[in-house]
């Protein structure tokens, strides 16, 4: 097993509770804090250098958004998710944005449309660099930024906690792996269609970028212990 490097830590001029909050979300993605563990504010804090205030102010912030829990006494549980929460997310995420997409294309302009090609071309960049915050971050511009076209703010409020509730764990794998760029150029493709008004064709290749994240969530769950990138274990106090 590879040693790994020593978390950097986290700067005191710079606002605590947002810091310890991204680099939180950051170990959550590369699969250093584990689904069903529970960690607790004094141990985090020592990790990255910081009191326990600041981690326990970012824990309720990811508390709020569904990716850990408050346990009594004990810290927070990373939140797992089963297959079936991720069918579901799944399904209604494609009951909302397949049809939504048709009705960009059909109205939507030329002009509101390329402004989301350099979000297109950012999810590609990150995705090559294994930047996997840089990744998801352009990831939900792009989807709910091309949503909102539709003009309806609850449609995208709502897909929006969706993918918050669906967050990946432990992308760095597939980062490395080479399997997030596939599914960052199809936003690409995607907004092409788009562009062209071909309202069935958006809604079809919508149909299959779900399909293809879906997979890669999959593919992800099947990987063996040994497949994984090592990760950090921390001690719940």
């Amino acid at each position: 097993m590879s040693e790994l490097k020593p978390r950097k830590l986290v700067s005191v001029q710079e606002h605590l509770r947002d810091q310890v909050a991204n680099a939180l979300r950051a170990a959550l993605i590369a699969g250093e804090l584990q689904p069903g563990v529970i960690y607790s504010a004094p141990t985090l804090a020592t990790e990255y250098g910081v009191s326990a205030t600041p981690v326990r102010e970012a824990m309720l912030d990811l508390a709020r958004e569904g990716l850990v829990e408050p346990v009594r006494n004990k810290g927070f549980r990373v939140t797992a998710l089963s297959e079936r929460d991720l069918d579901e997310f799944t399904e209604i995420r494609a009951l909302i944005e397949i049809p939504t997409v048709g009705r960009v294309a059909r109205a939507a302009t030329r002009e509101q449309l390329e402004a989301l090609r350099p979000i297109a071309e950012e999810i590609v960049a990150a995705a090559r660099a294994g930047d996997l915050i840089g990744y998801l971050e352009a990831d939900r511009r792009f989807h709910l930024d091309l949503l909102a076209l539709a003009g309806n703010s609850r449609l995208v409020e709502t897909v929006g906690d969706l993918r918050k509730r669906s967050r990946l764990y432990g992308l760095t794998e597939l980062a490395e792996a080479g399997a997030l760029v596939a599914s960052a150029q199809e936003h690409a493709e995607l907004l092409d269609l788009v562009l062209a008004g071909d309202a069935e064709a958006a809604e079809e290749h919508m149909r299959h970028h779900l399909a293809h994240v879906r997979s890669l969530w999959a593919a992800r769950g099947q990987q063996t212990p040994e497949q994984k990138s090592p990760a950090r274990k921390l001690n719940a106090r």
